[in-house]
């Protein structure tokens, strides 16, 4: 048993190795826009869309899920999954909407990777241009808060749209604000008027 730990704590420090020593800078050439975030880096890179659970449970729908499921990249460089999980817009929307038309597709993306130790803990990726790998021409990845509107067609009224979000609302009637439920709410906001 011994052997065995020892000989899995040998590959482990291996790999770690091998990543700090082949980390590649992907902020050649980047044009993302950044946001100021603790450990953000610029990041412009290829590879293929993939529905991030079919890629690490085997369950594979047709089309990634069609928009149902988290939606990443598994880099050409370096055949690491990088899970996105931002698109280009200013509130925090997620990228499905931007990247289902690209499912298992090659494309070229340029964005913000944020985590902390570049080539040792796990990151996630904020996807600001996209396009089909050989084209010229990039897109926005900004499609989420059009694509949110037609999908809810009846949430109507002024603010952001996780004010009038049908599933925000309910959760909020159920849970309250707070998550300890509508009367933890109304106390709280009596006492703090």
């Amino acid at each position: 048993m011994k052997r065995i730990v020892v000989l899995l704590t040998a590959a482990s420090c291996l790999a770690v190795s091998a990543a700090i020593v082949t980390a590649e800078d992907f902020s050649k050439d980047s044009k993302a826009g950044t946001f100021g975030l603790s450990g953000e880096q610029k990041a412009m890179f290829s590879g293929k869309v993939v529905d991030i659970l079919c890629e690490l449970s085997g369950d594979c729908p047709a089309n990634c899920g069609d928009g149902k499921r988290n939606l990443g990249i598994v880099r050409a460089s370096d055949n690491k999954l990088v899970m996105v999980s931002k698109n280009a817009q200013f509130e925090f929307n997620g990228a499905a909407d931007d990247l289902l038309a690209y499912c298992n597709k090659s494309v070229d993306v340029d964005g913000l990777l944020i985590g902390e130790d570049p080539g040792v803990k796990a990151k996630v990726y904020m996807v600001q241009l996209i396009r089909l790998s050989g084209e010229t021409e990039w897109k926005k990845a900004e499609l989420w808060t059009e694509a949110w509107k037609s999908r809810n067609p009846n949430a109507t009224g002024e603010g952001p749209w996780y004010r009038r979000d049908p599933r925000v609302v309910k959760q909020i009637e159920k849970e309250g604000y707070l998550g300890l439920g509508p009367k933890v709410d109304k106390k709280w906001i009596a006492e703090n008027q």
